[in-house]
């Protein structure tokens, strides 16, 4: 071939990588017009172009690149495999269809182990892929956790719900570790492993969200553990001057007004009707 042959077929090549990247773009915006993202809100398509920039910064082909971009559109709208082998070739239809999971599995964490198994069979550019889908998906975990915190109170119907995030989020974390151990084994030293293992690393500040979940000045701590020793001597003078303090107002008149005891006040708050809350129907 000379140097003028080879010079074109680079350059065919490279606007047919262009080509597939516009139109996967398009049909990809077109799928997901809206959805949005649960972590901010936002549109959901910014995630798949987010995925689609770390592969094109990483080098991959466009063909790559635009399974980055169409790599939820089999899960999250009614497109069809077949559908995206007419538009796009076996080769972006393959990719998609190695990093979509199987939704008919309800086990989170059997389904998630499928899809690890399934892309670790495959390797190459599906890992590459799937290694971005996790970076971009890593980095919404602090806006869940944001969204998350408004509606949730510190005590009573807000807890259940706060452990259920609590469990979304240990069960997210986990998913996404285990994920860049197989990603290890594929491809080690690859761009994209190693930035999926840097955005976990900061991860370890979001290990306890109840300090996120939890209103501003408010935290869910542990109930305070006594000493073996027994109870301080402060404890024990209060239980020793209280019978006093209970004779002594035996002995008060009928016409002084009654005192209002700590425990009384807090039957008497319990009792009280709470003041009712307007609530958005906007998504926080």
């Amino acid at each position: 071939m000379t140097t003028r042959s080879a010079d074109c077929a680079v350059a065919e090549s490279t606007d047919l990588s262009a080509s597939i990247t516009r139109s996967a773009l398009a049909f990809a915006a077109h799928c997901h017009a809206g959805q949005r993202r649960e972590s901010d809100d936002a549109l959901f398509v910014e995630h798949p172009l987010e995925v689609a920039r770390l592969l094109r910064d990483a080098g991959c082909s466009g063909v790559v690149v635009a399974a980055g971009l169409l790599h939820d559109v089999v899960e999250n709208t009614a497109v069809s495999l077949g559908e995206l082998r007419w538009r796009f070739g076996a080769g972006v239809a393959d990719l998609v269809r190695t990093v979509t999971q199987d939704r008919s599995i309800e086990d989170y964490r059997r389904r998630k182990r499928e899809l690890r198994d399934q892309v670790s069979a495959a390797g190459g550019d599906a890992a590459l892929v799937f290694a971005a889908d996790k970076i971009s998906k890593v980095r919404e975990l602090p806006g869940h956790l944001r969204r998350d915190r408004a509606p949730l109170g510190p005590s009573g119907p807000g807890t259940l719900a706060r452990d259920h995030r609590h469990r979304e989020y240990v069960l997210r974390v986990a998913h996404y570790r285990e994920s860049l151990q197989m990603l290890r084994r594929i491809a080690p030293r690859d761009p994209l492993v190693v930035r999926l293992a840097d955005e976990l690393t900061g991860l370890r500040v979001l290990e306890d969200p109840f300090a996120i979940l939890a209103p501003s000045g408010l935290s869910r701590r542990a109930p305070a553990r006594h000493s073996r020793a027994g109870p301080s001597r402060r404890s024990s003078s209060r239980r020793a001057t209280a019978p006093r303090r209970s004779r002594a107002a035996s002995r008060r008149s009928s016409h002084s007004p009654p005192s209002m005891s700590r425990s009384s006040w807090s039957t008497t708050a319990r009792r009280s009707p709470k003041p009712s809350v307007r609530r958005s129907r906007g998504r926080c």
